[in-house]
């Protein structure tokens, strides 16, 4: 089976001037598939059993984690089904769909396509592979910091995009093994602040509604499994609006020449609109590419927004 790409690490002058930092981007955008999923579906994958793997795998997803398990489970030769949520871009049903896998449209967010996928797996059998909520998932999200660290030994700081969790999870149990000093940051959709409020102690309840155009990370409620460790091995979690999301989107079209979608864009964010205060060597990962282009003047329309309130404040 093939192995996921070693992704660049790079640095933007311009972000550099902007933020005041050295910022160095972990470009997970450019993985196979277009994000980091790949890297926890394929160790999860890797590691069924004969068995489990006869059985057929069944999943859900708000459309990364989809392409990573259809891709993953092509290459083995095991049949996938793949719940979606309605809303998801037609990108990515489109491109899992290319890989063989079986597609189904259900609910208004992930949760409802994960229950869905959990009636399947108990009706049918089959073996559930998790988006986010399953120790080798997390531990394949985790690779991405142990190629950051080696190809920036002396990072302080890593900022991640957070759904429910499990690449933060992954992330930072791997860059604490082996830095325990150096700081890892969440950032989630102002959108859809479940782990965050859960982090803060703002809210310890579920999300009833999420909307973001961060899709990839529309979750109501953090995982079972990667909340704990998220408790004890995070520094600090922070929020960005779609506003400042699409001001990073298109500040990464324009100003990088680089393709980068809603979730991927937050943890930038909250760098370029200075909701993270720590660090001046910051690892920041842009965590997926699949952006769904019909939304272009969406994303245009919301940054002239962010940027029109940016000079208000600053005549205030």
């Amino acid at each position: 089976m093939n192995a996921v790409h070693r992704t660049p690490l790079k640095q933007s002058h311009t972000l550099n001037q902007l933020t005041n930092r050295q910022v160095f981007l972990k470009l997970e955008n450019m993985q196979r598939t277009g994000s980091f999923k790949l890297r926890g579906a394929l160790n999860k994958i890797c590691s069924l059993t004969d068995e489990e793997a006869d059985r057929g795998i069944v999943c859900a997803s708000a459309g990364n984690h989809a392409q990573g398990v259809a891709l993953a489970a092509s290459e083995r030769g095991i049949s996938a089904k793949i719940f979606m949520p309605n809303k998801t871009p037609r990108a990515k049903v489109e491109a899992t769909r290319s890989y063989g896998a079986d597609i189904q449209l259900i609910g208004e967010t992930y949760q409802e396509s994960f229950t869905a996928a959990s009636e399947e797996m108990l009706a049918k059998g089959s073996t559930f592979v998790h988006a986010f909520d399953d120790e080798k998932v997390m531990a394949g999200q985790g690779t991405v910091a142990l190629e950051m660290m080696q190809q920036c030994p002396d990072l302080d700081t890593i900022v991640v995009p957070v759904g429910g969790g499990g690449l933060i999870s992954g992330v930072a149990v791997a860059a604490k093994s082996f830095h325990p000093h150096i700081k890892v940051v969440g950032v989630q959709s102002a959108g859809a602040p479940a782990t965050y409020n859960h982090f803060t102690g703002k809210n310890k309840g579920n999300l009833n509604h999420v909307a973001s155009i961060a899709d990839g990370i529309l979750v109501k409620k953090p995982g079972k499994r990667t909340y704990p460790i998220i408790e004890q091995y995070v520094d600090d979690m922070v929020t960005v609006s779609d506003e400042e999301i699409a001001y990073t989107i298109l500040f990464m079209l324009e100003r990088e020449k680089t393709l980068v979608e809603g979730a991927g864009a937050t943890a930038i964010a909250s760098l370029l609109c200075n909701k993270v205060e720590i660090g001046q060597r910051i690892g920041c990962i842009v965590s997926g590419g699949n952006v769904d282009l019909s939304k272009i003047e969406l994303y245009r329309s919301l940054s002239k927004r962010y940027t029109e309130e940016q000079r208000l404040t600053s005549m205030s």
